[in-house]
């Protein structure tokens, strides 16, 4: 496999950085292969070499993991906010329709008795939501169980690796 240098870009660094990591990826001239006697490597050579693969594999992995992570979160931040935005816009929506019913009911009654009757239909709907949520919430079990479970087997089994776990 050969590679070869791209076109440049036009931009000197974008265009180093390409030369860096085609530097990276070019195969040497097989002197790294070499011993200590200039002839084969020994096994230990050769094992110490494919760690040090496998870490630098490893911690290029983790890089592009981050890298991966740091976009997307990125992306659910401004989704989040827009979220917000939206929130808020719907909070603004029932303040105007509380204040049209309150007029609207005022050109039936005293304006005061409007604006209790709309406040009472208003509390009455906020009770309802705290119920529906204090009961959801009491159903919620903030210990991950099946995890704890697992991690118990793991740690039965560390003690005893020769014993089936239950």
């Amino acid at each position: 496999m050969t590679l070869t240098t791209p076109r440049t870009s036009g931009n000197r660094d974008v265009d180093r950085e390409r030369e860096e990591l085609l530097d990276n990826l070019r195969p040497d001239s097989g002197a790294h292969l070499a011993g200590r006697d200039g002839g084969r490597p020994t096994v230990g050579e050769l094992v110490a070499r494919v760690t040090a693969d496998m870490r630098k594999l490893l911690s290029q992995e983790v890089e592009l993991a981050k890298a991966e992570v740091r976009a997307e979160a990125s992306k659910a931040g401004k989704a989040a906010g827009m979220f917000g935005g939206a929130a808020f816009a719907g909070y603004m929506v029932v303040v105007f329709l509380t204040l049209a019913a309150v007029f609207g009911l005022a050109n039936l009654m005293d304006p005061g008795w409007a604006a209790l009757i709309v406040t009472a239909i208003w509390a009455a709907i906020g009770g309802a939501l705290f119920m529906m949520g204090r009961s959801r919430m009491r159903a919620v079990q903030p210990k991950p169980e099946r995890t704890i479970d697992t991690l118990k087997e793991d740690a039965q089994w560390a003690r005893h690796p020769t014993h089936p776990t239950v």
